[in-house]
């Protein structure tokens, strides 16, 4: 299949009263900051200043309620289960929501179910477990948003529930005892975008404040909000961007046993871990404990005191991490052979493939593959006997979980965000299913095709670029979704040279590809030399000959080799 085509958006250069009220800042970041909205000097000021750490969780609503029952449980020494998801979000979630209830004297357990037996989310079957075993009160941590059976069920067999979650909400809520969602209608919580970890943070700071404990406790969990809400992909804007930047101090300067053991797992400098490094490094590897194994590994290595176990279990993750990068990449190449077979596939809306060989554990990856790569919104189905479990991934102007919404009667289950969701269905449905979401997709679908968009901060000449300018970018960090590293576009660029590099795939021990990546040497108008690097780009490397000149997209990296550090390009992409 062709690569879709991308559309840059340059956005002009501000008002010359802006960079004279903004003269303390380097120019290229005061634009940067009017590119992203700060049109006023107060609020670019602000942006830097980043003070929106501080929130009052009281706001949330229901939040009174689940305080209330917790402390009641608490006093009365009831059972306590905290159930959570098995991705990343919901595992430090579990580990935060542990250590405020023990500080706070409860002894509570964890259940986290099982990716391939239970699938996402609350379960009649284990609820029931739960009760057997005494369990009085069960808390969700990013899950239960969509519960609705289940939470009817936990009434029905008097289990107490109280549903923390971040995810998009049906129609109308659980009858839990308390729905702690900052997306629910009836809440007056102005951030809207916290991950589930966020969530459960906002919750222990309410616990602790109602039981008259320092504030300062809560402190001890920014690591884990940040490694949560970076994974998740949640924005990083307004209070996520000031949890995780004090998140990642943590992380850089006391870190908790289990992360100083990953960070030295991924081979990172400890002390200079970036937002970027958790995103690709540090999440996958504790993601990867639930998408092959059990999510338990990644839980008890963020919870142990214990130096030889969070060792071991550190090397575990990052063993099974290079499984899931293995896995993952079968289960795209096998994918995209089922979208190569169809007699038009340029045509298709939204990439569908299913597979009783799919790995349940990467459905979700091999998505996110296929929207990168084709520009559309993607499916990817694991079939199990008689049912099926998909994941989703989608583009920007179309909401997969609305869709979802929209194919209900042929779903069991279903529930996620505007750019990712999963579901499990019946597989007579899937033909159906099918058949539907393409009608959606192709209903939403704009003339020209789905296109990737690249917005880009300005238009400059890479001869201005220099450490200095780097160095002032970092007054944006922590970079993510929703405050993404700037970009800049340089115009003419002359390649010098050109080679893909990385590992090379292979396909039942033959060579499918070269190197994944594409490694080039440049020269600006001016003569000045400089490296560029594109990951995942290596197939575009016939456009990259000696001699041409090209266009960039891209932005800043320090790359640091042998001690010697260097400017270099990260490319977003190529004209």
């Amino acid at each position: 299949m062709k690569k879709a085509n991308t559309l840059w958006q340059v956005t002009p250069h501000a008002d010359r009263e802006f960079y004279s009220a903004l003269s303390e800042l380097h120019p290229l970041l005061a634009q940067v900051l009017w590119a992203r909205g700060n049109k006023s000097v107060e609020q670019a000021r602000a942006f830097i200043a980043d003070t929106s750490l501080s929130a009052d969780p009281n706001a949330l609503t229901d939040i009174d309620k689940a305080v209330e029952r917790i402390l009641q449980a608490i006093g009365a020494g009831e059972s306590i289960t905290i159930y959570g998801d098995y991705d990343c979000d919901g595992v430090t979630a579990c580990a935060l929501l542990m250590s405020a209830l023990t500080q706070l004297g409860a002894k509570p357990q964890i259940y986290i179910p099982d990716r391939f037996e239970e699938g996402y989310g609350l379960n009649s079957t284990a609820l029931d477990k739960l009760k057997a075993q005494g369990v009085n009160l069960v808390i969700t941590v990013d899950c239960g948003a969509r519960a609705i059976n289940e939470a009817q069920h936990a009434r029905d067999i008097g289990l107490d529930l109280i549903v923390t979650d971040h995810h998009d909400l049906e129609h109308e809520l659980p009858q839990a005892l308390a729905v702690i969602n900052p997306k629910r209608p009836d809440c007056h919580y102005a951030f809207k975008q916290l991950a589930g970890v966020g969530v459960a943070y906002r919750l222990a700071q309410a616990l602790f404040a109602q039981a008259k404990l320092a504030n300062e406790t809560t402190h001890a969990f920014h690591d884990l909000v940040a490694i949560g809400t970076i994974a998740d992909v949640m924005p990083l804007i307004g209070e996520n961007r000031s949890l995780v930047r004090a998140g990642l101090q943590m992380i850089n300067t006391t870190p908790r046993l289990g992360v100083t053991e990953l960070v030295r797992a991924a081979r990172l400098k400890a002390g200079h871990v970036s937002a970027g490094q958790v995103a690709f490094q540090l999440a996958p590897r504790l993601n990867a404990a639930g998408r092959l194994d059990t999510a338990l590994n990644a839980y008890e290595l963020l919870m142990t005191d214990n130096p030889a176990w969070a060792t071991d279990l550190a090397n575990t993750l990052s063993s099974r991490n290079e499984q899931r990068q293995q896995i993952t990449a079968a289960v795209v190449r096998a994918a995209e052979k089922q979208l190569a077979a169809n007699l038009e596939p340029e045509k298709l809306p939204l990439s569908f493939a299913a597979s009783s060989d799919y790995n349940a554990g990467v459905i979700g990856l091999a998505a996110a593959r296929l929207v990168e790569r084709y520009i559309r919104p993607a499916v990817v189905v694991m079939i199990t006997g008689e049912e099926a479990r998909g994941s989703c991934r989608s583009v920007s102007d179309f909401h997969i979980t609305d869709a979802l919404d929209a194919c209900k009667p042929l779903l069991l289950k279903h529930g996620g965000h505007a750019a990712a969701a999963g579901f499990t269905t019946r597989t007579q449905w899937l033909g159906e299913l099918q058949q539907r979401l393409y009608e959606l997709a192709q209903a939403q679908r704009p003339e020209q095709g789905w296109v990737k968009t690249i917005h880009a901060d300005a238009e400059i000449n890479l001869h201005k670029l220099s450490s200095q300018t780097h160095a002032a970018m970092q007054l944006l960090e922590p970079h993510g979704h929703g405050n993404p590293q700037p970009i800049f576009v340089a115009r003419q660029i002359e390649v010098r040279s050109a080679r893909r590099i990385g590992r090379v795939e292979e396909d039942a021990g033959h060579e499918v590809n070269a190197g994944p990546h594409l490694k080039l040497s440049l020269k600006d108008a001016r003569g000045g030399n400089w490296n560029a690097i594109g990951w995942r780009m290596g197939e575009r490397f016939d456009e990259t000959p000696p001699g041409a000149k090209i266009d960039l997209a891209f932005h800043l990296d320090m790359n640091e080799w042998n001690g010697e550090k260097r400017l270099q390009l990260v490319l977003e992409d190529i004209h």
